[in-house]
């Protein structure tokens, strides 16, 4: 019997991408999508387009939100999307015939960011890797916001590439920088991590020489300097709520 193909999605008010992003994986078996309470049209895209959605409230993080999509199929092959990615179309061949095979290994697969428009190829976006693509009974997710997929199955690369069309405005941006940093700075503190002032001071801007000398942001011209700069200003973020969490648990 064919191996059946499932494309798991997580939304949360996500009607701008949603459309393109299921369009781009229609050749699979199922689409499902975990959303996690979206005030917009996402739900209302998701069932015209034929895709199964399923709401369910983030309660756990995204790791906790991947594995909870892993229980809503049946398929033996799973492949994970962002709302804001597409897949190439030359993925649809290359995953048919990895799963007519039977391959035991799970795959990564190379997401090309294009950042405001502008694709990136340097800095802290890339070579940006992204291990996607499994038999469902091979994955585990683990993590509160950079989670990590954790398989039992040696890891190979597709060739073929998906396009991650990431911070499309900055009003979005700042949403998600706000909300990783908050959850980062939680789960720091739950671990009985500390920040210093001289942390705060510091890690920054080791942050921005990071992402703009030693990764080569500068060869991005000057969206590889704003994306340094905000990584500094996202990472000082952490830290100060993190401090704050701190003084007001009294440590």
């Amino acid at each position: 019997m064919q191996p059946r193909l499932a494309i798991l999605i997580l939304t949360y008010n996500e009607e701008k991408n949603i459309g393109l992003c299921m369009d781009s994986a229609s050749f699979a078996d199922e689409i499902v999508v975990v959303d996690s309470g979206s005030t917009d049209q996402t739900a209302a895209i998701v069932a015209e387009k034929g895709g199964k959605i399923v709401v369910h409230p983030m309660v756990d993080g995204f790791a906790g939100q991947r594995n909870f999509a892993l229980t809503q199929t049946q398929a033996e092959w799973v492949l994970f999307l962002d709302a804001d990615e597409r897949l190439a179309p030359e993925v649809e061949e290359e995953v048919w015939r990895i799963m007519e095979r039977g391959d035991a290994f799970a795959y990564e697969i190379l997401r090309k960011n294009i950042v405001f428009g502008q694709p990136v190829f340097h800095g802290g976006h890339a070579p940006d890797w992204s291990l996607r693509f499994y038999p469902r009974a091979a994955i585990r997710w683990e993590g509160i916001v950079h989670e990590a997929a954790k398989v039992t199955l040696p890891v190979k690369r597709l060739h073929a590439c998906m396009f991650h069309h990431t911070y499309q405005d900055w009003e979005r941006y700042f949403f998600k920088l706000n909300q990783y940093t908050t959850m980062l700075a939680q789960k720091m503190h739950e671990a009985g991590k500390r920040a210093s002032f001289g942390a705060i001071c510091f890690r920054p801007l080791a942050g921005f020489f990071k992402f703009y000398v030693l990764k080569s942001g500068w060869r991005d011209g000057k969206m590889g300097f704003i994306l340094a700069a905000f990584h500094a200003f996202y990472t000082m973020a952490k830290y100060v709520k993190l401090w704050t969490l701190q003084r007001k648990g009294g440590r």
